[in-house]
């Protein structure tokens, strides 16, 4: 056999393919950027941080990784890309050397009542092969163990053609045994509705008895639906309707009646409300409607499956004496070492799976969690990091791992794994982008892009790109706030009253007993899973008293905007209409006002179906949104688009003195420019914000609760460090304002600021759950009892 020997022409270090070390962006003009242009090096972790609003997601998610989502979709085929979200190309003159982009964002987990952390992951799915193998008695196939599974049985004939044959019908049978308790439908609760929050029944139909939001006697068809059915009369009160009317009124069976000339379905009123309200997650509904569930409806544990929304089958099928139910109750960690307990060869290549699913919950640091918690129920950061888990043990290499913020609502404690998590990926041969604000992040970054110098209109520039050090000296905001440390108070306020908790149990807390301060800045803290969140929302009597401002998402569509949700247009309204003597409503780009071409929304939209649909600019109103003849009329010299497009600022200064003077919208614009949003435009659509000044934007409108105690869920959520300063004096002038400020947080400066402190832990889960400490910030750092003890006296330099 003859030695073939190989020549090569080129050393090693001059391979074509190691020219292809950075990934090159060329003139991004995305949103708010100003024809950035930089270079990313890859297998690396670059941090990109800015104060909010200056550009950080624009560049990272809405350019670079965005592109790369569009390059690789367009790698299959048109019937396949039809099922897929389609994007458009970003607004960039050069993207090079870019790699397959995964992203992992703050999107709350999916808030369906039926999803819970088993289901969004892989886990429930592998648990339910697991006790189809392994479960006695058996009682069928995986869909048996499935609480979204019904059982269904059928039979009868059906029609057969093939080829040249006559037809013929042939007898079948089909038959499914699925998971799901009959009683809640899966759902764990069932409902009882209070019929007195539904209607009047003093009033009659045509009167307006109904007394559900949205529901008019006048135009509404729904209710046109009940009065013009003929199975109940519309001119009699409720309260005098016969039992068959009241029946048929309450539980009518569907049926198609007409009215008006218009074919529609009636539906008795109970099913209807189920359908309408009951079956949307409560925290996905708009204030209002939340507001009117929770009068109408009690919900209360099934008590046929006793909330573990399993059939009896399901439930009564089990190994080792768990079963499915048992098993998805148990804290992920318990589970994860019940699972490696189980030695069965015939499944071996199951539990590996399995046990690692498990194995990465715990390691990022969810193991206090169960697998049949509601999605929903999940914070921004948990939910981020169960988005994580599938991606730890990947083999895939030289990707693209996109982060936001990956340390919301990480305890200082928890922030080093994730950290650790963070290069491993890199170590890995993986690009890591992360948007951060943290210090503790940016500090282990190979590359930093500072971002700035401003918000808005005022930043979208590169404003510094190097290493942490140069950052520290780089003299840019960062740079300058990098290494700022809040000092501990030196004067304490008094409490004027406390706010009692006794015996608090829910979730994870453990009989706790609690004098929260009132009159003062109190800040609960404690590891990620300790039950700060159970003590606050589960255990404080909700009230007129309290206003809670939450982590839960903002819904709006491109047609919102700051000025449409924080009330702020309805007074700029008025005061056009009343300056030039018409309609109010013709000062809504949403109502009369909206430009007849584009319908108000200030574009033309195309569907081009499986390709990304085409934005373009309304030639008739020129992306105003409003008819000409509304652009007419004018107040203080300025028609409605231009104070649409004034940033909260400038619109401060305008509403505030000379003949354009409003009150009611200068109060209004003065809560926004406290929580930092004087930036942003008035029409700036909702769905271009960043979770962090959305979470602002809720705070803003919240301040003018007439509450006595606020409860803030981390307001530091999306906070540049020079933004903390801002956030901490707002905090201080409510409560110098009379009000008790209670906040849930892990930012050290926020701990050090506060007058009094209440940690939980001593770590999570069933690990957690107990006060271990109450008292000054500064008895907490000189008593190091606790992990936050360590942590906070590290950051005073104590």
């Amino acid at each position: 056999m003859s030695k073939v020997t190989r020549t090569d022409t080129t050393s090693p270090e001059s391979h074509a393919a190691d020219s292809h070390e950075l990934i090159r962006v060329h003139g991004a003009r995305e949103n708010n950027l100003k024809d950035v242009s930089i270079e990313i090096p890859k297998r690396r972790l670059t941090v990109f941080t800015g104060i909010s609003g200056s550009g950080k997601s624009s560049l990272v998610f809405d350019t670079i990784a965005a592109e790369s989502q569009r390059l690789i979709n367009e790698t299959y085929s048109a019937f396949v890309q039809g099922f897929m979200p389609t994007l458009a190309r970003p607004e960039v003159d050069v993207l090079e050397g870019l790699t397959t982009a995964i992203i992992v964002d703050q999107q709350r987990m999916g808030s369906d009542p039926r999803s819970t952390v088993g289901t969004a992951t892989d886990a429930n799915a592998m648990l339910r092969i697991l006790f189809s193998r392994l479960g006695e008695p058996h009682i069928g196939p995986p869909s048996a163990y499935s609480f979204n599974t019904a059982s269904v049985r059928a039979s009868g004939g059906i029609t057969v053609e093939r080829g040249a044959e006559k037809t013929k019908t042939v007898k079948a049978t089909f038959n499914r045994t699925g998971g799901m308790c009959t009683r809640c439908e899966g759902r764990g609760s069932v409902s009882d509705i209070d019929l007195t929050q539904l209607y009047d029944d003093s009033k009659s139909l045509a009167e307006g008895a109904f007394t559900i939001p949205g529901w008019k006697s006048d135009s509404q068809w729904t209710v046109q639906v009940y009065a013009q059915s003929g199975f109940v009369d519309p001119d009699k009160p409720i309260r005098q309707y016969t039992k068959k009317e009241l029946q048929a009124f309450l539980y009518g069976e569907p049926v198609k009646v007409k009215v008006n000339g218009v074919n529609l379905t009636y539906e008795g009123l109970i099913p209807k409300i189920q359908k309408s309200f009951l079956s949307k997650d409560k925290e996905a509904m708009q204030p209002h409607i939340r507001a009117f569930v929770e009068r109408a409806v009690t919900f209360t544990t099934c008590p046929e499956c006793d909330g573990t929304r399993l059939s009896e089958g399901a439930r009564g099928s089990k190994y080792a004496g768990i079963s499915i139910a048992d098993a998805c109750a148990m804290e992920i960690r318990d589970l994860a070492e019940w699972v490696r307990g189980i030695d069965e060869p015939s499944v071996a290549p199951l539990l590996t799976a399995l046990q690692q699913t498990l194995d990465s919950f715990v390691e990022i640091g969810l193991g206090y969690l169960a697998l049949d918690r509601p999605s929903g129920t999940l914070s921004g950061g948990e939910a981020q990091r169960v988005k994580m888990i599938r991606h730890l043990g990947s083999s895939l290499t030289d990707v693209t791992y996109v982060f936001d913020e990956p340390t919301i609502g990480l305890h200082p404690h928890d922030i080093q794994r994730m950290n650790d998590l963070l290069l491993r990926l890199r170590d890995k041969g993986n690009t890591v982008l992360v948007v951060e604000h943290k210090p503790e992040t940016i500090a282990i970054a190979d590359h930093v892009v500072d971002l700035g110098p401003g918000a808005g209109a005022a930043g979208g520039t590169v404003c510094f790109e190097g290493t942490v050090e140069g950052l520290r000296t780089g003299g840019t905001i960062t740079g300058r706030h990098f290494d700022d440390r809040s000092s501990l108070k030196e004067e304490t306020r008094k409490p004027t009253g406390a706010l009692e908790i006794r015996g608090a149990s829910t979730h994870n807390l453990q009989d706790v007993d609690v004098d929260i301060p009132l009159g003062v800045l109190t800040v609960l803290t404690g590891v990620a899973g300790s039950g700060k969140s159970s003590l606050v929302h589960g255990s404080i009597p909700a009230g007129e008293n309290v206003v809670s401002v939450d982590q839960t998402p903002i819904r709006g569509s491109r047609r919102s905007n700051p000025a449409t949700y924080t009330g702020l247009l309805e007074p700029i309204r008025k005061a056009f209409a009343k300056a030039n003597g018409v309609k109010p409503a013709l000062f809504s780009a949403n109502s009369e006002g909206a430009c007849p071409t584009c319908n108000g929304a200030g574009v033309i939209y195309t569907d081009l179906a499986m390709m990304a649909g085409v934005a373009s600019t309304c030639e008739d109103c020129g992306g105003k949104r409003f008819d000409a003849s509304v652009l007419e009329y004018r107040f203080g010299g300025r028609d409605i688009s231009e104070v649409l497009a004034m940033s909260v600022t400038e619109a401060e200064e305008f509403f505030g003195t000379g003949e354009a003077r409003t009150p009611a919208a200068h109060t209004i614009l003065g809560r926004l420019a406290d929580v930092g949003l004087g930036y942003l435009t008035l029409g700036q659509p909702l769905t271009t914000l960043s979770g962090g000044e959305r979470q602002r934007l809720k705070l803003a409108t919240h301040m003018a609760d007439k509450g006595g105690i606020y409860v803030l869920d981390e307001p530091t959520t999306g906070l540049h460090l020079a933004d903390v300063e801002q956030l901490l004096a707002l905090l201080d002038r409510l409560v110098d304002s009379g009000k008790s400020v209670i906040v849930v947080e892990h930012h050290q400066a926020v701990m050090a600021h506060a007058d009094w402190i209440i940690d939980l832990g001593p770590g999570a889960g069933h690990d957690g759950g107990r006060i271990v400490f109450e008292g000054t910030p500064a008895d907490l750092v000189a008593a190091r009892s606790t992990l936050t003890a360590e942590h906070l006296a590290a950051y005073v330099g104590a």
